[in-house]
């Protein structure tokens, strides 16, 4: 898959459950490597993907490109990376026509819940399943790539108690 990406990113709030309204889960661990775009290796489940992304302008959209790589070369790659692997259970959420990735992290981003939708433009309406929280798009604390290097664990209790 390549083209443009284009996401709304979201906390969602602590004491809602959202999981009950999960319709399928998958458990995910990612890595990068040091680049002036962001390079990821990911598995997620059993399978496996190479992706590179480029800058964002406007904290909305930018160029995605993904390849599906075997698991072996996964495990190749990941030992590449930077330190600092991303751990993360993701659940889908269907609300209207959109479906609603929300990603519960592990390790030193346990306890951040965070909620994105994908778009077809910068200026789609969709609607918000009532677990959405505070928008943090274009934030760079909640990109992954920024979350394992500066951890959620370090500057959580700056955002509000119902998002810790």
């Amino acid at each position: 898959m390549s083209g443009l990406e284009i996401e709304r990113k979201f906390l969602v709030h602590k004491r809602m459950d959202w999981k009950a309204q999960a319709f399928a889960s998958s458990r995910i661990q990612q890595g990068y490597m040091a680049a002036v775009n962001t390079v990821r290796v990911r598995t997620r489940d059993d399978k496996a993907f190479l992706t590179i992304k480029g800058p964002s302008r406007d904290g909305l959209s930018r160029y995605e490109f993904e390849k599906e790589i075997t698991m072996d070369e996964a495990r190749q790659l990941l030992p590449l990376c930077e330190p600092g692997i991303i751990d993360k259970t993701r659940y889908l959420v269907r609300c209207g026509d959109h479906v609603f990735e929300v990603d519960e992290f592990y390790g030193d981003n346990e306890g951040l819940v965070m909620a994105e939708v994908e778009l077809q433009s910068a200026d789609e309406s969709f609607e918000k399943p009532e677990f959405i929280g505070m928008e943090v798009t274009g934030d760079g604390r909640f990109y992954n790539r920024q979350m394992r290097r500066n951890p959620f664990r370090l500057w959580r209790d700056n955002l509000p108690e119902e998002y810790r």
